[in-house]
């Protein structure tokens, strides 16, 4: 009997250790319940794996030539849309901007608007916009926008590609509802912005923030010998913010359009193209030659996105600058571009993520 138990034991020590030997498997059933715990804890806090999308629409088709009787407008309206988009390509959420941007010129060649002067986006103006009077359906700009971003959750870019449209407007009854202006521009940014999601970091229960800034600072009038430019320049970021107020992901884009004109006030610029943002043009832009760190644009918005990553929107304000420039050596190594509009429009995304 006692031989047998002997046996027993040693078969049982053994056996112990050649599991906790093989280290493939926990040694016990408490060490497999804390192991489980532990992942489901790290899932929880985490959420599925998120990609994040940026797309622009920007057309200057609305611009119109100076007369006797009138100013031209030099008018860029671009569309942008930010999505974050799941592990089956369906967008789970979806937000909707529009910098609308006017710039008045004389018949004599001149930039008459003020040069200083803010220019709110569509979403800021809010009920200031005042589409709602003369709306067929009773709803301002940013609720039809909000009805089309809402429409567009669950979707894939099939789905988008496919929608039904009716001359520029939507032409499934449900959605022309609630969305009663053109649907083009929405769809082609929102489109956009699918295509181009990239895993960065945000995951489920993480929310969407889309910040915008315009200004047509460095617009110049015609003279004899030269066109003059109305440039609309648009500085955008769309990022996604945890529970912690940390940013999750980020991406930095601008669209700069010109807008030509000559010395009589008429719009020289081809009004028919659409404009590409500057991560779209890429090694285009043209920057990289000119760059003291050998870097484009492009380049360098990304290095600076994602440099905040993992920061609050105030950790991003404090960052330490130096005539709007960063003055960290190290980041100043990747980024070399004016990061003021970078933080300003972090700063409006963070505070619009919900």
């Amino acid at each position: 009997m006692k031989k047998k138990l002997v046996s027993l034991v040693s078969a049982t020590i053994l056996s112990a250790v050649v599991l906790a030997g093989c280290g493939s498997q926990p040694e016990t059933a408490a060490e497999v319940a804390t192991e489980t715990a532990t992942e489901t804890a790290a899932e929880a806090s985490t959420g599925a794996e998120l990609k994040t999308g940026l797309g622009t629409s920007v057309s200057i088709a609305d611009s119109k030539d100076a007369t006797a009787e009138g100013d031209g407008t030099a008018q860029a309206d671009a569309t942008i849309a930010a999505v974050t988009v799941d592990g089956e390509g369906k967008i789970t959420q979806c937000v909707i901007d529009i910098a609308q941007t006017r710039i008045g010129v004389s018949a004599d060649g001149k930039i008459t608007s003020d040069l200083n002067a803010e220019y709110p986006s569509k979403r800021e103006l809010g009920d200031n916009y005042g589409m709602k009077k003369a709306s067929a359906i009773g709803k301002e700009w940013y609720e039809q926008a909000d009805a089309f971003a809402a429409w567009a959750v669950g979707k894939t870019a099939a789905d988008l590609s496919g929608m039904a449209i009716s001359e520029g407007y939507a032409g499934d009854a449900d959605l022309a509802a609630s969305v009663s202006i053109h649907v083009t521009g929405f769809q082609s940014a929102v489109l956009e912005a699918v295509n181009n999601a990239t895993a960065m970091g945000a995951h489920e229960g993480d929310k969407l923030g889309l910040g915008l800034t315009t200004n047509i600072a460095k617009s110049v009038d015609a003279t004899a010998e030269e066109d003059g430019t109305a440039q609309a320049y648009t500085t955008i970021s769309a990022l996604t913010v945890g529970n912690d107020g940390k940013i999750t992901s980020n991406i930095i884009d601008a669209v700069q359009a010109n807008i030509t004109f000559d010395a009589t006030g008429v719009i020289t610029a081809d009004t028919s193209v659409d404009i590409k943002s500057k991560d779209e043009l890429g090694d285009a832009y043209g920057m990289k030659q000119a760059s003291a760190i050998g870097k484009e644009w492009n380049e360098q918005a990304a290095a600076y996105a994602e440099y905040t990553v993992g920061k609050t929107a105030d950790e991003v304000a404090g960052t330490a600058m130096t005539e709007g420039r960063a003055a960290d050596a190290d980041l100043a190594a990747s980024v070399s571009v004016h990061i003021t509009d970078f933080n300003a429009v972090i700063a409006k995304a963070v505070a619009a993520a919900k």
